[in-house]
């Protein structure tokens, strides 16, 4: 009579293992054949389902065998007494242990890929993918056990299991599961053993078939650890571990976030989040706004908890949770507490675009802490950039020459400083100065950046002035490193990408730009990102001759710009909406604000780095109103500052060469020079824009194709870069709706000519004019002539133009 010492009730009535299925093929064969067989393996292997399969098979052939499950169990009298008087078969199946001699050794290891993809098929019923083998075999290790529960979506099955294996055998797991499995001391002070002892328990974890061929969780184990394990063990486990790794000055970040969400509270697992959270901060913010929460939940309500939380929420992007936090440290009883509060409401209304007040806090801040070495070092020199870029500079200057006393010179203090003076030097000083500054600090301060709180980064305020003096390559390629490093982290992460933007369009490519408007697109938005995502937007719907776009863009840009400072730092925002407003009639609403910039620009004395590019912008709004007057009173301003760089003489002179434009009467060799200067300076969209503009103007047919063809070269370089802009620019614009005939009306009446004077060149009355024009407005759905002409202008200027 067969013996079974487990009874199985195996969920597979064939072993997966194919060393098994060999064992059975032999049986099967020669079922009389005297075996001595020790099968071992690790828990769920299969063993049991061996010793069952190996049951139906002797008992069909009618032979007595004895098969003895889980032999590890019984002491040696016991499996003696049980193996004593048999003369048939014998199979004992136990975990890993030494075999005794004379008897044969089948080990089961783990199962392959292709085994795995067997047992999938048999589970679902359909043919398993290779993929999806793989990536089962790597989460189960080739264990069966796990592999099946996994593809039946029953690992709760291990929480009996796990109840009842040995305490410390548990407790190992589950610090293996927390990341603490390899630290032999930390293991050691946990299960009370001295080292030479854990070899012992590490032996009753391997057997669980739980661990990995190194002795770490696999990963379906450590979620079956993790989520079926004792709670209350599990969590007395864990705590220990911290408490453990606290007492030794050790890192906790692992540990801590396996305690978030089991309302751990108490002196010890509020000290665990606590330092997590300063752990996770530098490159986690988010993670650290959870672990500074819990440990306030647990009970600590420490200044350097709650300046911690309002740290990490402002870096993650969640300013009114900082704000919030940092005005109730305002009224905190010692001054590092109270200055600490300070600089972090002072960074937020930094990104809210209130740079006054802004400035008044870092200062205050500086002054009140007690420590400002150690915790706002930098507060002066944001507090400078602030006043510079709100038009003080005496204020900034002397900040910069009277630092707070006691500020250490680390490297963020000196690369804050160097940022500081980089910008009150670009009001007074040379623009390729101002630029080498500003990018040294940013390559400085990008080691010293993690976890810090910044109003703006270095590479922002570096691409800032890049783009107001042409440097569009030096702007990508800083913007692009603070980008790829997360500087500043989630906070100004979309100031990057919107600045990026800029760049792109700047240089003509708009489908690159448009990218990176796009990967911000429906993020919360602070008022000065706000504005200029809403300005990129109205940029781009402007250069696409996309007027309906324009109109939306503008609303949205328009309201954020009421939002927002006049400020130094926002005039490139300012500049696009003063052409949109010229284009939709709304130039008057603007007025104010342009106002205000040039009252803080005048304040600075007149900068050229800041000034030159608004007027520029200003300048195309007034070509766009048809006023003469500023159009000239703008042109004089660029010539004034044209002897100061290349960047302001080359858009002085394309200046001179638009007004002659719209006059009529030029010569095209000297246009030609200005887009060409305009072009090498990455200018590529206005450069084509003035040749072709040019073009449709001129009456010489020599030098319409000269202009065109330079028009089409210098969009071509911007053009090549997406694959969509290769097409016929016609092709999209609507005028390859247009007869030719309707193209002719259309040039003529936008050079300003009548109905009556364009009749008179073509050979027709006045009235077919009109009515030409009137097919026209149909067929690109302007609404009414203003919108027509405004249409008719960038669609006629585009280098690819019929």
């Amino acid at each position: 009579m067969n013996t079974l010492l487990t009874q199985v009730s195996p969920l597979h009535t064939v072993p997966a293992h194919p060393a098994a299925r060999q064992l059975l093929d032999r049986v099967a064969a020669e079922p009389a054949e005297p075996l001595r067989l020790a099968v071992v393996a690790p828990g769920g292997y299969g063993k049991s389902v061996l010793l069952a399969a190996l049951d139906r098979c002797y008992r069909e052939a009618g032979v007595d065998a004895v098969l003895v499950d889980d032999a590890d169990r019984l002491g040696p009298d016991q499996l003696e007494d049980l193996l004593a008087g048999a003369d048939g078969p014998i199979v004992v199946a136990h975990r890993p242990a030494a075999v005794a001699p004379g008897w044969t050794l089948l080990q089961l290891g783990p199962l392959g890929v292709e085994d795995i993809a067997r047992m999938m098929t048999a589970v679902t019923g359909s043919p398993a993918d290779a993929d999806s083998a793989a990536e089962l075999h790597a989460r189960s290790g080739g264990v069966p056990r796990l592999a099946e529960r996994a593809l039946l979506g029953r690992l709760e099955e291990f929480r009996p299991e796990l109840d009842e294996l040995d305490d410390a055998v548990l407790r190992y797991l589950i610090a293996a599961e927390a990341g603490a499995g390899r630290n032999l001391d930390l293991l050691s002070a946990l299960l009370d053993r001295d080292p030479d002892q854990l070899p012992a328990v590490v032996e009753g974890a391997r057997a669980t078939g739980l661990l990995a061929p190194d002795d770490t969780l696999l990963p379906l184990a450590a979620t079956a650890v993790r989520d079926f394990g004792p709670p209350a063990r599990r969590l007395a486990t864990v705590q220990r571990l911290v408490e453990l790794q606290l007492a030794n000055g050790l890192p906790v970040l692992d540990l801590a976030r396996s305690l978030l969400g089991t309302g751990s509270s108490g002196a010890s697992a509020a000290a665990a989040f606590a330092a997590a959270a300063g752990e996770a901060l530098p490159s986690d913010a988010r993670l650290a706004v959870r672990l500074f929460e819990a440990a306030a939940e647990a009970g600590d309500r420490s200044p350097a908890v709650t300046a911690g939380w309002a740290r990490a929420a402002a870096l993650s992007g969640d300013l009114d949770t900082a704000l919030r936090l940092g005005d109730g440290m305002l009224g905190a009883t010692d001054a590092e507490t109270r200055a600490a509060g300070a600089a972090i409401a002072a960074t937020v209304l930094a990104h809210r675009g209130e740079l006054a007040r802004s400035a008044e806090l870092y200062h205050w801040a500086a002054r009140t802490a007690e420590l400002p070495a150690t915790s706002w070092a930098g507060a002066d020199a944001f507090a400078a950039i602030a006043l510079v870029g709100t038009g003080d500079l005496p204020g900034a200057r002397q900040l910069l020459d009277t630092p707070a006393p006691g500020v250490a010179p680390t490297l963020f203090a000196g690369a804050a400083t160097r940022m500081a003076g980089g910008i009150a030097d670009s009001v007074s000083g040379y623009a390729s100065e101002t630029l080498s500054t500003l990018l040294g600090a940013a390559a400085m301060l990008e080691p010293a950046l993690g976890g810090t709180l910044l109003p703006d980064s270095p590479a922002a305020l570096a691409a800032l002035a890049a783009l107001h003096t042409g440097e569009l390559a030096l702007a990508e390629s800083v913007l692009t490193r603070a980008l790829e490093g997360h500087t500043g982290g989630d906070l100004l992460e979309s100031r990057h990408r919107l600045l990026l933007g800029w760049v792109a369009m700047t240089a003509g490519d708009l489908a690159k730009a448009a990218e990176h408007r796009d990967a911000v697109a429906g993020r919360p938005l602070e008022a000065r990102d706000e504005l200029f995502f809403a300005t990129l937007d109205l940029g781009l719907a402007r250069r696409a001759s996309d007027l309906v776009g324009l109109q939306r863009a503008w609303n949205r840009a328009y309201q954020a710009s009421m939002r927002q400072q006049t400020d130094l730092f926002s005039l490139l925002p300012l500049g696009e909406l003063a052409i949109a407003a010229a284009r939709t009639g709304a130039f008057a609403k603007l007025a104010p604000q342009l106002e205000r910039a040039h009252a803080l620009l005048s304040r600075l004395g007149e900068p050229p780095l800041w000034t030159v590019s608004l007027v520029w912008h200003e300048l195309h709004a007034a070509i766009t109103l048809e006023d003469a007057e500023s159009a000239k009173a703008h042109l004089a301003t660029l010539t004034t500052h044209a002897h100061c760089g290349r960047h302001p003489r080359a858009l002085a002179t394309a200046a001179q060469c638009w007004l002659e434009v719209l006059s009529g009467t030029f010569a095209p060799n000297p246009i030609a020079a200005a887009a060409a200067e305009l072009h090498d300076l990455d200018l590529r969209w206005d450069a084509a824009r003035l040749a072709g503009q040019a073009a449709i103007r001129t009456s010489d047919r020599k030098a319409m194709v000269q202009l065109l063809e330079a028009a089409r070269q210098f969009q071509g370089t911007a053009a090549r870069r997406d694959q969509g802009a290769t097409e016929p620019a016609a092709a999209g614009t609507g005028l390859a709706a247009l007869s030719e005939r309707e193209l002719e009306v259309a040039r003529l009446v936008v050079e300003g000519l009548t109905y009556k004077q364009a009749g008179s060149k073509l050979f027709i009355s006045g009235k077919t004019v009109e009515h030409h024009m009137a097919r026209i407005r149909g067929k690109l759905g302007a609404a009414d002539r203003r919108e027509l002409l405004a249409t008719l202008r960038e669609l006629l200027s585009r280098p690819d133009a019929p």
